[in-house]
């Protein structure tokens, strides 16, 4: 997608997209300070209509506990555990567990709500942080774009000196 080198007329930089047209305006910046190499700027595309998720979550935020404790003390453990390994112990109980947890009265599921389906499944709130503390520092180095050419300049002339 680059098509101008970025730093003494190398191409370093690359953008690799596996679809045609999925990433556009890809521009050459100024430098950042007193870096040699250029900012690349682009723009990822998006069709206008997004696929919303279909997927489904337990609430447990109308569970019913109590009747889920119900459910997982009527199982005699003492029986059900005897004479197995720790991995078949394990796997019994993950069984009674996802039964009890599953069964519709005790905890129901819903769809994720709207605002959240709109983005991919794999955006979960880590990757949101990530991103908006990436967007912080980049309007932070606009704000500070005034500046940059003061750096930039004190540069200059301090690699002139050499």
């Amino acid at each position: 997608m680059t098509e101008e080198p970025m730093r003494r007329g190398a191409m370093l930089d690359l953008i690799l997209t596996n679809k045609e047209g999925l990433v556009g305006d890809v521009k050459l910046k100024g430098s950042l300070g007193c870096s040699d190499h250029k900012m690349v700027e682009f723009r990822i595309l998006r069709a206008a209509r997004r696929a919303l998720s279909k997927l489904t979550i337990l609430d447990f935020r109308r569970a019913d506990f109590a009747l889920f404790r119900d459910l997982l003390g009527r199982i005699p453990w003492d029986k059900a555990l005897e004479g197995r390994g720790a991995q078949d112990d394990w796997l019994i109980f993950k069984g009674h567990l996802l039964q009890a947890q599953f069964h519709i009265v005790c905890i129901p599921t819903k769809r994720k709500s709207s605002k959240n389906t709109k983005r991919p499944l794999w955006m979960n709130k880590e990757l949101l942080g990530k991103v908006k503390t990436k967007k912080g520092s980049l309007q932070r180095v606009e704000a500070r774009a005034g500046s940059l050419g003061r750096t930039q300049r004190n540069c200059s002339s301090s690699q002139g000196s050499d």
